[in-house]
């Protein structure tokens, strides 16, 4: 098929990349002329593994290719993706003004019929507001699909090539079945493709991410719990996901949820429920303890220290999870930004976030090359992304380069006894 993707941001590109990967002829399309430039030569602007050398092949194989000429684009495709940004405002409400922007253009530079797919994360209703948009700017034929994505930052390209499900919001039989069409070669294994009216398809992105934030703040609430009873929260964790209604994933406590999903999901479902006069409590709830979550470890050092001002505090982990460089809401910009109010140093290490975090603390931080250079004269750390280099490392060369071997963990990678055992005061959650 032929395929257009406006907008090379995480989603844009997996989604182009991936497309293109299964044979389509795909042109992606950003404003951004630096950033066609460095994609056309191959170069990266996001970290996320399998990327780049998938994005190589497929511009050598000349099936991606990438523009900022919009009207081309529409022109030789069927198929237009919607793949821009959709940023929270200031009451937490989705800003659809680059989503309405690309479908006015779209419309003007349409040569007939054409399938519009909104990938972005829209509140409920965008479809219908893309449709009239589109309506009013041309007379060529054309659907409106809503087709949310579901990828996981660090395992994004695996996500789309396999996924667990597609769901495809189009009230238009024939876009349903192009639609069908083009993801049938990543369901050959059974993943149910889901055919559902628009606004149905545009709340269940919404609906799965803020059912997984409320697992992660209910156990970082059951950990808190734990501590006051001493209780074990691991325990705890396998006990309550080993019952199959339930299951394991995500929930294990720590310092709280980030990234560009998770915040943002929670906040627009909360604003958009309001403008239907539902007040969504259980999410206020959620997004109330996230927020507390991710000061827990700087009140457990204020405990331990008294007064953090003059100390030295290590922070291994910037990133909001591991495999990826995204800082956006990472709970180590609030960690460190306490810290550093607290007239406390910090020498920070991330295997990716080097760059962003510099880009957003400047010199305010030092930020170190290695992991155990962080660790020179410190006399705590902050473990707060659960990064694999971190699970197993050096104790004892730790022991030595610390000034004081005092370690919180945010991430509960460490066994107590063991650490204790090899000379660590140590903290965890819930434990």
């Amino acid at each position: 098929m032929k395929i257009a993707v406006v907008g090379t941001g995480y989603v844009g590109l997996v989604v182009g990349t991936c497309l293109a990967e299964n044979g389509n002829d795909v042109i992606c399309v950003d404003k951004d002329d630096s950033k066609v430039r460095m994609l056309r030569r191959g170069r990266m602007p996001i970290y996320e593994p399998g990327l780049e050398e998938m994005v190589q092949r497929n511009t050598a194989e000349r099936r991606l290719s990438f523009t900022t000429l919009l009207p081309k684009a529409v022109r030789q495709s069927s198929i237009v993706f919607i793949a821009v940004g959709t940023p929270p405002g200031e009451d937490g409400s989705a800003d659809l003004r680059h989503v309405e922007e690309v479908a006015r253009q779209i419309a003007r530079a349409m040569n007939g019929y054409k399938v519009i797919v909104n990938k972005s994360t829209v509140p409920v209703g965008t479809a219908s507001r893309v449709r009239e948009i589109v309506r009013r700017e041309t007379t060529h034929p054309f659907s409106v699909v809503s087709n949310p994505e579901f990828l996981k930052q660090g395992a994004a390209v695996e996500d789309f090539l396999k996924p667990d499900r597609v769901v495809i919001g189009a009230e238009d039989p024939r876009a349903a079945g192009l639609m069908k069409e083009l993801y049938a070669p990543f369901t050959r294994t059974g993943a149910p493709v889901m055919v559902m009216d628009c606004a149905s398809a545009e709340l269940c992105k919404y609906a799965a991410n803020a059912l997984l934030a409320t697992k992660i703040s209910f156990m970082n609430e059951v950990a808190a719990v734990c501590e006051r009873f001493g209780a074990n929260v691991d325990e705890v964790r396998k006990a309550v996901g080993s019952d199959r209604r339930i299951g394991t994933s995500f929930l294990f406590p720590g310092v709280g949820y980030g990234g560009s999903c998770f915040p943002k999901d929670v906040k627009a479902i909360l604003r958009f429920s309001a403008e239907k006069d539902y007040d969504f409590e259980i999410l206020k709830a959620v997004e109330a303890v996230n927020e507390r979550q991710k000061v827990r470890l700087v009140e457990k050092m204020e405990s331990h220290f008294g007064s953090l001002k003059g100390r030295t505090i290590a922070v291994w982990g910037l990133a909001f999870k591991p495999r990826t460089d995204d800082m956006r809401e990472a709970p180590a910009i609030t960690i460190i930004q306490r810290l550093l109010a607290a007239g406390a140093k910090v020498q920070a290490y991330d295997p990716e976030a080097e760059k962003v975090a510099r880009g957003i603390f400047g010199t305010r931080i030092q930020l170190c090359e290695k992991s155990y250079e962080a660790l020179k004269g410190a006399q705590a750390l902050a473990l707060v992304t659960e990064w694999n280099e971190f699970r197993e490392p050096d104790f004892p060369r730790m022991r030595k380069l610390m000034r004081e071997p005092v370690v919180f963990d945010g991430r509960n990678l460490y066994n107590p006894e063991q650490m204790r055992a090899q000379g660590f005061t140590y903290y965890s959650i819930g434990r």
